[in-house]
C-alpha cells in the first residue's frame, strides 16, 4: 500500500519516476500525448494525459484482487512526461510524435490525446515489432474514414492509413464495441475489403464476454499485437468525457472483463485516447481511462512474473 494519501505526492502516472534510479531500461515507459488537432467534434483531449495521471492515483492502494500483481512494484515503469507537438500543425505535429516515439526505449504506454496519435505511434514502432502487427481496438467507431470531413489525417482516419501503409494486418484484428452511424461504403471498406472482425457493442452485450474473448484470440493468434483503446468504447453514461459520446456502449466491467482474459496475447503496446476531462462529471471517465491502463499494466505484470 502506498504510504501517503492519495491526494498528495507526485502526478505522474501511478507516481512512476520520470526514470529509474540505475538507469537501467525500464520494462515499460508511459508518455503523454496532449494532441486534439484531429478531432471532428468536441475539442478537450489535450488535457487528456493530465487527468487520466490525476486520477490514477486512486489506483495506488494494493494489488490486482485478482491478477494479484502490482505494476508499481513489479515492473519496472517510468512516466517520461509529455511529447512535444506543434500546436496549431496537425501534420508536423504527426511528425513529431513519430519522431520522438522512436526514441522510446522499453515497452510504450501512450496517453492521448485524439486517435490521431495511433497512427505515428504504428510508424514509429513498425522498426521495432515489424508491419502488419493485429490491432485490438475498443471503440464506437471503426476509424477507417479515407479521410477526415475533408482534411487528409485526423481522428476518424488512423486505421485506414495504417492498413495501406501495412502497418496492421486487418485480418488479423479486431473491433470491439463498434456502434456510431458510420456511411454503408465506409462499413463494407472496413469488413470486406479490408477485413476487419468487427463486434459490435450490443453483440458484447448479447454475446457475452467469453464470445468476445474466444473471437479475439482466433483473430489475433500469436500475432504481434497493438492495444488502442478510446474511451468512447465506453457507454456515455459511465465514460461522459470524451469527444464523440455514442450511446449504447460497453460498461467498464464488460471492457475489464475482456482485458483480464487476454493476458497471454503477444502484447507489444498501448494507447488510451480520447478522454477529454472537460466533459466528465467526478473523474469517472478520467478513472475508467486510468483503471483500464492499470489493467493492461497488470497483465505485462502477470506474464512477466512467469
Amino acid at each position: 500500500m502506498n504510504d501517503q494519501p492519495t491526494f498528495s505526492g507526485r502526478r505522474t502516472f501511478l507516481q512512476f519516476p520520470d526514470q529509474l534510479s540505475d538507469g537501467q531500461r525500464p520494462d515499460v515507459t508511459v508518455v503523454g500525448i496532449p494532441f486534439d488537432l484531429g478531432t471532428t467534434n468536441r475539442p478537450g483531449c489535450r488535457f487528456g494525459p493530465a487527468g487520466i495521471r490525476e486520477a490514477s492515483l486512486m489506483l495506488l492502494d494494493g494489488d490486482h484482487p485478482e491478477l494479484r500483481v502490482n505494476p508499481g512494484e513489479d515492473l519496472r515503469c517510468i512516466d517520461a512526461g509529455d511529447l512535444d507537438i506543434a500546436n496549431g500543425y496537425l501534420e508536423k505535429s504527426v511528425d513529431m510524435i513519430e519522431g520522438q516515439v522512436r526514441g522510446i526505449d522499453g515497452h510504450l504506454v501512450a496517453l492521448g490525446g485524439d486517435h490521431t496519435v495511433t497512427l505515428p505511434i504504428l510508424r514509429a514502432q513498425a522498426e521495432r515489432h515489424g508491419k502488419g502487427v493485429s490491432l485490438l481496438h475498443f471503440d464506437a467507431h471503426v476509424d477507417t474514414w479515407k479521410e477526415n470531413f475533408g482534411g487528409p489525417v485526423g481522428h476518424g482516419t488512423p486505421f485506414h492509413y495504417a492498413a495501406q501503409e501495412g502497418l496492421i494486418d486487418p485480418k488479423r484484428s479486431i473491433q470491439i464495441g463498434i456502434r456510431s452511424p458510420v456511411d454503408n461504403d465506409v462499413m463494407d471498406y472496413t469488413t470486406d475489403e479490408l477485413g476487419f472482425h468487427v463486434v459490435s457493442a450490443e453483440q458484447v452485450h448479447t454475446g457475452g464476454v467469453e464470445a468476445v474473448v474466444a473471437a479475439v484470440k482466433k483473430t489475433v493468434g500469436d500475432n504481434a499485437v497493438y492495444l488502442t483503446f478510446d474511451i468512447d468504447g465506453i457507454d456515455p453514461s459511465q465514460a461522459p468525457g470524451t469527444g464523440t459520446p455514442e450511446v449504447g456502449g460497453l460498461f467498464t466491467w464488460q471492457a475489464l472483463a475482456i482485458m483480464k482474459k487476454l493476458g497471454d496475447l503477444n502484447l507489444v503496446s498501448m494507447d488510451m485516447v480520447e478522454v477529454a476531462p472537460a466533459y466528465d462529471q467526478a473523474q469517472i471517465t478520467s478513472l475508467a481511462a486510468a483503471t483500464f491502463v492499470w489493467t493492461y499494466l497488470c497483465l505485462l505484470a502477470v506474464k512477466k512474473n512467469k
